[in-house]
């Protein structure tokens, strides 16, 4: 593996495109650590030591910890996500929307267009409510320091733009990577964003009551669900596809065989995040009732948001598997694929084409994603449950949503990179 950074950097576009990668990701480092106008930074640090509201403890590691500082990005990337992951649904409803996806790049760009456009929406919209939540101690409970001391008109709205300008600039940080960088930008920068968390996550287990058993087995934890990552991101399921000959002018085309590879995963992380966003709503919602909350809603915090209580537990795993099934039958439609083979005259060896093909598709991705949302649930809770036994906070980013993404951010550039390596005549990572 060494050998192969050696000959990626002694590739000179190659290095240029790493190099360019590695300066995007220092200017979102750096742009973390500087404070939106209107904030008291020196209030933000003192609050940072008391107790954070944990139901925010995602959305703050997916910033890089930009969201509990309240900086230019303090929103991060989840705003495109957000817009993202909506427009994906809005093609099952809208069909202009699946039109425009079916009609290849262009349309697809248009595509891309309408997410920007949305992004701005839920950006301008999120950067108001974290402001509000900030001047009303929501990050902090248990703090009394004013973290936003001018509550003027003026100040709350050079806020919210710049909160919004700042999420249009990762997103355009993000684009740049992809097209002039290595690897996906918006993937990449949420890895940074996470990765960035760690040392600090090392220090507070190590500072803990048996500090170094509990970095021992948390390490041993660890490295098991990212070999199971691995292993499971790797696995497909190779369905053959034999496409006949025809004659099209006098040319002979077809005769040739392929697969259509079917991932045990087809839903990535986004189960995971829908089911962990959804659980936590109880403790968002408590967060404004204050102390006159109802009694219902005390209860849903202790047993359904708490993340050490079995009802959680089990209600996780029941979320993660059915987003598993709704977010694959949205992204892969057995469907359109067999009237793809059909078109191009593929079949499956022992499958009529048509209708048949299409149903045996459906059973097979259905058998898969069982597999692949039982496996989402078990990477999900087994570091929860983990952490629990050792008596660490259970908001660690060690958790199985972080390890999913590091590990599919970190073979997917890998890969990247070895291709291109492998277009220079090199040895890649991956023998």
């Amino acid at each position: 593996m060494l050998s192969g950074f050696v000959n990626a950097f002694r590739t000179p576009d190659l290095r240029r495109k790493l190099l360019f990668t590695l300066g995007i990701i220092a200017i979102y480092r750096a742009g973390v650590s500087i404070p939106t106008p209107g904030v008291d930074y020196g209030a933000v640090q003192v609050c940072m030591g008391t107790d954070t509201n944990s139901a925010f403890a995602v959305l703050n590691l997916f910033s890089g910890g930009a969201l509990l500082q309240l900086s230019i990005f303090a929103l991060g990337i989840m705003p495109y996500i957000t817009a993202s992951i909506m427009v994906q649904l809005l093609r099952v409803l809208i069909p202009r929307f699946e039109t425009l996806y079916k009609e290849g790049q262009e349309g697809q760009a248009k595509l891309t267009q309408y997410t920007r456009y949305i992004t701005v929406g839920f950006a301008a919209l999120q950067s108001a409510s974290y402001i509000t939540m900030a001047r009303n101690n929501v990050f902090f409970p248990n703090c009394t320091e004013p973290i936003v001391p001018n509550d003027s008109w003026y100040v709350i709205t050079v806020m919210v733009l710049t909160m919004t300008a700042g999420t249009v600039f990762i997103m355009w940080l993000g684009e740049r990577i992809t097209e002039r960088g290595v690897g996906n930008g918006m993937s990449l920068l949420i890895f940074t964003s996470i990765a960035a968390s760690f040392p600090g996550v090392v220090s507070t287990i190590w500072n803990s009551s048996n500090g170094l058993r509990n970095l021992l087995i948390t390490a041993v934890v660890v490295m098991v669900v990212i070999a199971a990552v691995v292993y499971v991101e790797q696995s497909q399921r190779r369905i053959p596809v034999q496409y006949a000959k025809r004659m099209v002018g006098r040319r002979m085309l077809g005769g040739s065989s392929t697969y259509i590879p079917i991932k045990i995963n087809m839903a990535g992380i986004i189960p995971v995040i829908f089911a962990s966003s959804l659980l936590m709503l109880p403790q968002v919602i408590l967060q404004f009732t204050g102390t006159d909350s109802p009694g219902w809603l005390i209860w849903m915090n202790d047993h359904v948001a708490n993340p050490a209580a079995p009802l959680n537990m089990a209600l996780y795993v029941l979320l993660i598997i059915f987003f598993a099934y709704f977010y694959t039958a949205i992204t892969f439609n057995p469907e359109d694929v067999a009237d793809n083979m059909k078109k191009y005259g593929g079949f499956i060896p022992g499958i009529r084409p048509g209708q048949p093909t299409a149903d045996f598709l459906a059973y097979v991705l259905s058998r898969i994603t069982a597999a692949g949302s039982l496996y989402l649930a078990a990477v999900a809770l087994v570091p929860t449950i983990a952490f629990v036994m050792l008596g660490l906070s259970t908001s660690i980013p060690f958790g199985g949503a972080s390890i999913l993404i590091l590990v599919g951010v970190g073979l997917d550039t890998v890969k990247r990179i070895q291709s291109q390596l492998e277009q220079h005549h090199y040895e890649g990572f991956l023998k």
